[in-house]
């Protein structure tokens, strides 16, 4: 699905209100704010935010998010770059905001580590500039539900957050959530020791590659895929891991596996199958090239006590990147969970 040039080397845009929103990338409707969150060893650190304002419409009939906010996250090596998702959640009722975080996308800055952070609670700095520009801020009462959206890492970002902040979010919608390591527990359990070892020597070490692009190939316009992309600021292959970041990671699968609660129902999102292979193979266009799904619909569970998992035929890890038929049976899915839970009715 091709979508308007999201590449950071396009033409910024220059025109900025007074309350620091400019146009976005992503074309009309979409606007982007620069939150700052301080400075690190390599320099100013931003995250950004992204709103669709699609204008006025006349509905028919109450949408399934009715009077929501929705907070979206994106995965490891990625950014928000979607603007269909925008344009599902304002049709039912929304206002959708998108947040790439810290060393990602729009927030990437010359000479940082792409993605590169020691422990995912940094991210909280990030979550709370962007909800006090939403209205959410600590300490504020909103008459608005709070909807969370992740995706991969930013699924499990998310929920470590609302396990730390139960009562603020009214909902969380998980799009394949990386919950566990693709290793299951006891890979995890066993290399868990050696990458915490590597990230006390050598945090910033280069670790080995493993992705071999096959979930690009399924995604990317540029190898039979639908979409539409900056290769900058989501790479063929992935960032650069490091031995910190994976300690990190870690360490939330490990949280999950003994259990959170995040305070609110959660509908996790997930392909029917894996599709996991040392090759190429055609069937990757129409599965989980990434996760072993079965272990993350079991992982779900850990999140607390009302929770709901929807499997997905022929999605992809990114389930709103998959085919159509795969993406409007997830939008579907959505809808149904809303009108069943109606947050903040």
């Amino acid at each position: 699905m091709s979508e308007p040039s999201s590449s950071p080397t396009a033409a910024r845009p220059q025109s900025t209100s007074a309350d620091g929103w400019r146009p976005d990338l992503l074309g009309p409707g979409f606007e982007q704010l620069t939150l700052p969150l301080g400075t690190d060893e390599e320099g100013d650190v931003v995250a950004t935010l992204v709103r669709y304002t699609p204008g006025f419409r006349w509905r028919l009939r109450r949408g399934a998010a009715s009077g929501a906010d929705v907070l979206y996250v994106h995965g490891w090596s990625d950014y928000f770059f979607n603007p269909e998702q925008a344009r599902f959640w304002a049709e039912a009722g929304a206002r959708f905001h998108a947040l790439d975080l810290r060393k990602y996308g729009r927030s990437l800055r010359p000479g940082q580590t792409a993605g590169f952070v020691t422990d995912l609670a940094a991210y909280d700095a990030d979550l709370e500039a962007a909800l006090e520009a939403m209205g959410h801020g600590r300490g504020e009462a909103s008459a608005r539900p709070l909807i969370l959206v992740g995706h991969s890492t930013g699924g499990l970002t998310l929920s470590l957050w609302a396990s730390r902040n139960r009562g603020r979010a009214s909902a969380l919608v998980l799009n394949s959530p990386w919950l566990e390591f693709q290793l299951s527990q006891a890979g995890r359990q066993a290399l868990a020791p050696v990458i915490g070892w590597g990230a006390r020597v050598n945090p910033l070490g280069p670790m080995p590659n493993v992705d071999l692009g096959f979930y690009t190939r399924a995604v990317s316009t540029r190898f039979g895929g639908e979409w539409d992309y900056s290769p900058e600021w989501r790479p063929e292959r992935g960032f650069t891991t490091h031995p910190a970041w994976l300690a990190a990671v870690l360490a939330g699968h490990a949280a999950v596996a003994a259990g959170i609660d995040v305070g609110s129902p959660a509908l996790t999102l997930l392909s029917a199958r894996s599709t996991l292979l040392p090759r190429w193979d055609e069937a990757m266009r129409d599965a989980d090239s990434v996760l072993v799904v079965d272990e993350i619909a079991e992982r779900a569970t850990r999140l607390g006590p009302d929770i709901a998992v929807s499997r997905i035929d022929g999605a992809l890890h990114d389930v709103f990147l998959s085919r159509e038929p795969a993406r409007t049976a997830a939008y579907a899915a959505i809808t149904r969970w809303l009108r069943g839970y109606a947050p903040g009715r």
